[in-house]
């Protein structure tokens, strides 16, 4: 009889990929996150040099003995999914890569324990218990890790407060303090050697943005946007948070950007979204009943922000909605395109919308009936509605105004409704969130390949891909040769190959899979429609055909 073996270093290495971040980054965050899904209210970070160690305590609900135990094992976990922004304790297990020793020690009522862990080969990672050394205070667990490297970024406290400003910003603001109530009643304090990290003051005027979800009395998500000049990198685009956690940064996951991005940025948090959150808990999962939810508030979260911009003037012309409209037969030929290089190019088929026993479109409602046992789930829906800039006028906290001198003040959350839907059950949706039509057309949301214009001078490159959409570059020499020359499908569709062609292929087989995909685009002009017209006969006249 054999036995199974796991290659340690080679899962710990895959699951550090799996972040975008450095190494150190996602160790600090993730340590963090243990800590917030514990209930601590109070995070001490406190750093030795000349021991090369950094210490991570807290006074969460700390673990007992048997908890301890299982804690070692890699894929083990006891957090239930979409209750929390933690992932299996994967802070602790990363840092095996970057310590010489993990030393964990946690406290919960009479249950006092403490273990040391060491990844000492390929496919072992001993540990053992020892005698607590007094880290952890009357409650909670704290964690002490020994760098292998005395110059690690991680016993930076420069570096460190960076970080947790920017992956924790709703904590730290306290304009956040009322959507968070309810998850931390007594908010949350972050010391870095025995000093607090502070907020860090926003540029410019913040405007106070309310999501607010049909037939919810109060709003589901909360934030600002604010606009200066030329921002630094991290602070443009709008940042989407849940639970205090920032996930996602930018203008590329909202889908709509103003005339100027670099010039805006805003920060918006939806504790609810924490349901939708992907393996890692760095992206939100964009399939499935889960991702119908993140799409309903991503729409809210749209229409917010785009009477936002409107109100600044900031939002797209009537120029650049026109080329925006010339772009899309384009999109229609692509969805035909990429059906039919999903076989012979399997790494395309994340993009694809539809394909022989893979992703369904999900049905949107535009009529506002409840969703019936057994129907598909809903996304993208037009029912969900977002207030913006100015709060409700049920709620007297989001009814202040941004005005000069004034603190914004964010609404008070609503305890909540509904449970997360279980795993077993991912079909089940909240009950009041998604909508379907019993009497009028359903239709589709969009997951597909998208294509969308805009202005680099100083980018050589045609078209890049971003997610799932190619952005087009409007000024390079050759966009506008083939705009003059009246080109332009042409050249859009040889650009979204020539995006494409690093996601599908090596770079050596890139001619190969252009080539194939314009033969593809050019052969889906000559396809019929899937749906032939019919035409409407009067009463009493027959069709010949």
């Amino acid at each position: 009889m054999g036995e199974t073996r796991v290659d340690l270093l080679h899962l710990l290495e895959d699951l550090r990929d799996a972040y975008t971040g450095p190494l150190e980054e996602t160790i600090l965050t993730e340590l963090v996150a243990n800590s917030l899904d514990s209930g601590a209210t109070l995070i001490r970070l406190s750093i030795d040099l000349n021991q090369a160690t950094l210490t991570v305590a807290d006074n969460g609900s700390g673990m007992k003995g048997p908890e301890l135990t299982r804690f070692h094992d890699i894929a083990a976990s006891a957090k239930v999914k979409g209750e929390g922004i933690g992932f299996a304790g994967v802070g602790v297990k990363l840092a095996l890569l970057a310590c010489e020793e993990v030393l964990t020690e946690t406290r919960r009522g009479k249950s006092h324990v403490a273990t040391t862990w060491h990844l000492a080969s390929r496919h072992r990672a001993p540990w053992k218990r020892l005698p607590p050394p007094g880290l952890a205070g009357e409650r909670g667990t704290a964690v002490r890790l020994k760098l292998k490297n005395p110059l690690s970024p991680l016993l930076d406290g420069g570096f460190a407060e960076s970080v947790l400003e920017r992956h924790y910003a709703p904590l730290l603001d306290p304009a956040f303090a009322g959507i968070l109530k309810a998850r931390y009643p007594s908010g949350v304090q972050i010391h870095i050697d025995g000093q607090p990290i502070r907020h860090r003051a926003t540029p410019g005027e913040p405007s106070p943005i309310s999501v607010r979800m049909r037939r919810k009395r109060r709003p589901e998500g909360w934030g600002y946007l604010f606009r200066s000049g030329w921002l630094p990198e991290d602070q443009r685009g709008l940042a989407i948070s849940t639970l205090g956690k920032v996930i996602k940064r930018g203008w590329e996951w909202l889908g709509l950007a103003p005339s100027v991005p670099a010039e805006i940025g805003g920060l918006i948090e939806v504790p609810a979204l924490a349901t939708c959150l992907a393996l890692s808990k760095t992206e939100f999962i964009r399939s499935g009943a889960r991702g119908a939810i993140f799409l309903q508030y991503r729409k809210a979260i749209q229409e917010a922000v785009s009477s936002q911009l409107q109100l600044w003037g900031e939002a797209r012309d009537k120029a650049e909605e026109e080329q925006r409209r010339r772009v899309r037969p384009l999109e229609r030929d692509l969805e035909k395109v990429l059906i039919d290089l999903a076989d012979e190019f399997p790494l395309l088929s994340s993009l694809v919308e539809r394909q022989a026993g893979g992703q369904r479109r999900l049905p949107v409602d535009r009529g506002g009936n409840s969703i019936q046992p057994g129907a598909p789930p809903a996304a993208e829906s037009q029912e969900a509605s977002a207030v913006a800039p100015l709060a409700p006028a049920d709620s007297e906290q989001v009814e202040q105004s941004a005005q000069p001198g004034t603190a914004i003040t964010p609404p008070t959350p609503p305890a909540p409704e509904a449970e997360a839907a279980p795993e077993s059950e991912p079909e089940k949706i909240p009950e009041g969130l998604l909508q379907t039509a019993n009497r009028r057309r359903k239709h589709p949301a969009h997951y597909a390949l998208g294509i969308e214009l805009e202005s680099l001078p100083d980018d050589p490159q045609v078209g890049r891909l971003v997610e799932s959409t190619v952005r087009i570059n409007t000024a390079h020499p050759a966009y506008r040769r083939a705009e003059t020359s009246r080109s332009l499908g042409y050249h859009l569709a040889l650009s979204v190959a020539m995006a494409l062609a690093p996601l599908a292929v090596e770079p050596e087989k890139s001619h190969g899979f252009i080539t194939s995909f314009l033969t593809h685009w050019g052969e889906a002009v000559d396809r019929p429609s899937r749906r032939p017209l019919r035409r409407r006969l009067r009463p009493g006249v027959v069709d010949a055909r």
